[in-house]
């Protein structure tokens, strides 16, 4: 059986995270869960403490400040990395993203998918508790990001997706520098233009019940801002090199 670990960043979750962790460890055989707290000043990263000192599946990485959802994710993909984990998946701590779908997450990776993404925007994909105009919003930025990428992915933003260690090793982590969601477009393009096999299924998203969103003004001006970027330079043939992927195998 192939070992997971599922990296979950957290910032003023407390109400939400012991939950999810449960629902993630009861999900699949052989998975654990890495909680990556910046400093939340709600006892989020104690509670985590907590959570850990009752079962040796859970992790926790505390970092000293909040500075950005791509840091966090690259701190906690660098600790799986050096641990003998097959699967290495995100999710996030505020109940948004179902742990009962991860299975069909995981099953993408056994069958050889270098990465595999969560996904709202194809048939079978639900949202619920957004309004019109959430949807509006992400549809858009989706579109363009897919227009000025050349992608073929339908949802760059997702955050419930995992890689095949082998696969995400490839990665210098020095290299992505965004924040917020565009650190998810950035490493699932990086993926897609290196030819790597990525796999898609439809999940439910379910707009948190707990706490308070992240998103920002900051982070869709940096979204908007370094697509049009990434676009414009591969349109003139200046994109960075693609990665250099390891051929792909099945996993039991």
């Amino acid at each position: 059986m192939a070992k997971t670990v599922v990296v979950i960043p957290t910032y003023n979750e407390i109400g939400s995270i012991a939950g999810v962790t449960q629902r993630v460890l009861a999900a699949e055989t052989g998975t654990e869960v890495l909680i990556v707290d910046d400093n939340s000043p709600d006892g989020t990263g104690q509670l985590a403490d907590d959570l850990a000192a009752d079962d040796i599946r859970i992790h926790v990485m505390h970092r000293t400040e909040k500075n950005g959802l791509g840091a966090a994710y690259a701190a906690g993909f660098r600790w799986a990395l050096q641990r003998d984990y097959d699967f290495v998946v995100e999710m996030d701590a505020d109940g948004s993203h179902q742990p009962e779908e991860l299975p069909r997450l995981t099953a993408l990776l056994r069958d050889g998918a270098d990465m595999a993404i969560g996904t709202r925007w194809i048939p079978g994909g639900v949202i619920k508790n957004w309004p019109a105009y959430r949807k509006l919003i992400s549809r858009a930025g989706t579109a363009y990001a897919r227009i000025m990428l050349q992608s073929d992915l339908h949802d760059l933003t997702s955050g419930y997706r995992g890689f095949r260690a082998d696969s995400l090793r490839a990665i210098d982590f020095g290299t992505v520098n965004s924040q917020g969601y565009c650190f998810q477009i950035e490493l699932a393009w990086m993926f897609e233009r290196s030819g790597g096999t990525i796999g898609e299924f439809p999940i439910t998203f379910i707009e948190r019940e707990e706490g308070v969103s992240k998103m920002s003004t900051g982070i869709v001006v940096e979204a908007l801002a370094k697509v049009t970027s990434w676009g414009l330079a591969s349109m003139l043939g200046r994109a960075p090199e693609p990665l250099s992927l390891p051929a792909a195998r099945s996993t039991p």
